[in-house]
């Protein structure tokens, strides 16, 4: 087994490249969740914004009469 570990003299690079790999496949995973979430929290936000303008604009006198 610690021949293996070893990597034949190789293993200061191989297993450094191996934990990279892993954190970008990790980080790869997990970006879109994130992405997807702040973009619902935006989406979310502009709505109650709009929600309210239009709330505004319906309670206003209307001029035309």
């Amino acid at each position: 087994m610690n021949s293996f570990l070893a990597m034949g003299g190789y293993a200061a690079y191989v297993w450094p490249a191996y934990a990279v790999f892993f954190a970008v496949l990790a980080a790869d995973f997990i970006a879109p969740a994130l992405r997807r979430r702040r973009n619902l929290q935006t989406l979310r936000t502009r709505m109650t914004r709009q929600a309210a303008r239009q709330d505004r604009v319906n309670r206003m006198p209307s001029t035309a009469d």
